[in-house]
């Protein structure tokens, strides 16, 4: 299982201080996580896209060749690339250049996003919102395939055979697809024979079983190998000496940034400590505690899952200070994954 990070550069109040960092300094913040990442043996960081005032990734693809110049083994990628919203010819460039830069290290994820002001940012129609989303996967995995590429679509002028550049690092850039509870969209990437991301941000592991089921008999229906149909989870974590160090660090960030989003979208005013206190316990799907409690349920997650390929942790809305997020990026890589890789080959 490969263990990574996934941020989207939170920029809200500390809850603590009140204070706000600036961008500048949010984004030196992030590049040198990256290269905590890096230098502990993760596999792979993430960036996500926002176009929302208390996120700094809306451009992420530049984020990340900032992170490439400044590291040498870990993996890069989206998290998610907004494709609906975009020009894939545009995001296969950025992508392309990307890979060349980090030397074959690039990668996307591509969704169509869990916010919406993407589509009226860049002139599109929400009710086309899925429709949007196939046609450019369409024309994504053409340029992937070739360099010269005849193609017509409903969003987008035609091409007629032009050159698209540059041509990336890798021989096929890896492209992955980021789901989180629509049934179509987890048999749509196993038709296509994709590796998924699946987004779980509350619930339970367990729930998320039927629609990984599907994905993976879709990709069996359409004759694609098992071994092809890779299965990724983005979730909420953060590690810490302690499971209650963990849970007193995240917390407040956590509550900010969710209860904003919450407003917004009119979530029921619940008990934010008791839902995040259970979503921390054993059947939840927080990964935040101490480095035993963390690689026990990333293996539960992936046992209830059927088995994962990828765990990626979203830390970042715990607003922590950089030495905090930085310890907790080492422990997921110097202590965590050490259990996980212990625990896996004694069961092999």
């Amino acid at each position: 299982m490969e263990l990574g990070i996934d941020s989207f550069a939170v920029t809200l109040p500390d809850p603590k201080t009140g204070r706000t960092v600036t961008g500048t300094e949010r984004m030196e913040r992030l590049l040198a996580e990256v290269e905590v990442a890096d230098r502990a043996g993760l596999d792979v960081f993430g960036i996500g896209e926002h176009h929302r005032g208390e996120f700094l990734d809306s451009a992420p693809a530049i984020i990340l060749a900032a992170a490439a110049a400044r590291t040498s083994r870990i993996r890069l990628t989206s998290a998610v690339t907004v494709l609906s919203a975009a020009d894939p010819v545009r995001v296969f460039q950025e992508f392309a250049t990307l890979d060349l830069i980090a030397k074959g290290r690039a990668e996307i994820v591509v969704g169509r996003g869990s916010f919406g002001e993407a589509y009226p940012l860049f002139g599109f129609a929400a009710e086309d919102y899925d429709a949007l989303f196939v046609e450019k996967l369409d024309l994504l995995l053409a340029l992937r395939e070739r360099t010269h590429v005849t193609w017509r679509g409903r969003f987008r002028p035609p091409l007629t055979g032009q050159g698209v550049y540059p041509r990336p690092h890798q021989e096929t850039l890896p492209v992955w697809i980021g789901v989180g509870g629509t049934p179509a969209s987890f048999a749509r990437a196993g038709t296509l024979g994709l590796p998924l991301m699946v987004a779980i941000i509350g619930g339970s592991f367990q729930r998320f079983r039927p629609l990984v089921d599907l994905y993976r008999e879709a990709g069996r229906q359409a004759g694609h190998a098992p071994d092809v149909l890779k299965v990724g989870v983005h979730a909420i974590g953060f590690v810490a000496d302690t499971d209650r160090a963990a849970q007193e660090a995240f917390y407040p960030g956590w509550a900010q940034l969710f209860g904003k989003i919450g407003a917004e979208r009119g979530w029921p005013n619940t008990n934010q400590r008791e839902q995040f206190e259970a979503l921390c316990g054993p059947y939840g799907a927080y990964l935040i505690g101490a480095p035993d409690t963390v690689a026990a349920k990333a293996l539960a997650a992936s046992a209830a899952l059927g088995g994962i390929s990828r765990l990626t942790f979203q830390m970042s809305s715990a607003m922590q200070e950089p030495d905090a997020m930085q310890r907790s990026i080492t422990l997921l890589g110097t202590e965590v994954m050490p259990r996980i890789k212990a625990e896996r080959a004694e069961t092999a």
